[in-house]
């Protein structure tokens, strides 16, 4: 017991940095490009979050890439701004758990009074990550054909479920022999 003491703080605190990690948020990412498909450095790249109206901005770096990290899921509108080019705006960009939006702007060249908004486009691909996931809303829980709706009930194999190899009749574990 003595050995697990001067353990215990490094225990808790990695406890509370693994829940900072929690994939609580969403990103939007992209590239700015311009007609000729030259990168455009230095573009003011704001993300606007619909339901709150607040607002994130990013510059692009020297490969035109952008990146507005920690957004709190739900509905943005995302513009792009540069001195020389017209502003363009993407809306409806709908961000859940984990997502990683990626949403890429050519822009064309002009003053600055001018405006090109993009309304609806293709579907985001998520390009910049392997995982796959999903948010699943209370609705299809509450559908789910289980006693007590309890999503972990038909977690996996249990004995009573997995019948013996070639008998057509169910195990009765130890008994059963």
């Amino acid at each position: 017991m003595p050995v697990l003491k001067p353990l215990l703080p490094l225990f808790l605190l990695s406890a509370a940095v693994s829940h900072l990690f929690a994939q609580t948020y969403g990103k939007i990412t992209g590239a700015i490009t311009d007609a000729s498909g030259a990168v455009v450095e230095g573009a003011r790249v704001s993300v606007r979050n619909t339901a709150t109206s607040q607002v994130r901005e990013a510059l692009t770096n020297q490969t035109g890439v952008y990146d507005v990290p920690f957004l709190v899921p739900g509905a943005y509108v995302v513009r792009v701004e540069k001195q020389g080019f017209k502003s363009a705006t993407r809306s409806d960009v709908l961000l859940q758990v984990g997502d990683v939006a990626r949403v890429d702007f050519t822009v064309d060249v002009g003053v600055v009074t001018e405006s090109v908004e993009v309304q609806g486009g293709s579907a985001l691909l998520t390009t910049e990550t392997t995982s796959v996931g999903t948010v699943i809303e209370n609705r299809r829980i509450v559908e789910l054909p289980l006693d007590e709706r309890n999503y972990l009930q038909d977690g996996g194999p249990q004995p009573e479920r997995l019948g013996r190899a070639g008998t057509g009749r169910r195990s009765r574990g130890a008994q059963g022999r």
